[in-house]
């Protein structure tokens, strides 16, 4: 086998989310930022988030009004 191939491995990587909550974790890469943890997800939070879907749902209700018109 070949030695000193596999990149080295940290424990102690810092990973850090937009919230600002900060955990230390394994990996290859030394930092990791994050946009999303347990401690804001709304899943782990409990809390309701309204992500920015608005216009899209709009455009593609849009979309499909006219392609039922030009199907008559």
């Amino acid at each position: 086998m070949k030695k000193d191939i596999h990149p080295k491995y940290d424990l102690n990587t810092k990973a850090t989310c937009a919230c600002g909550a900060v955990f230390y974790v394994g990996s290859t890469i030394p930092e990791i930022k994050m946009e999303i943890c347990s401690q804001c997800h709304p899943f782990y939070t409990g809390n309701e988030k309204i992500m920015d879907t608005a216009g899209r749902v709009e455009r593609f209700n849009k979309r499909k009004a006219l392609s039922s018109k030009a199907k008559k």
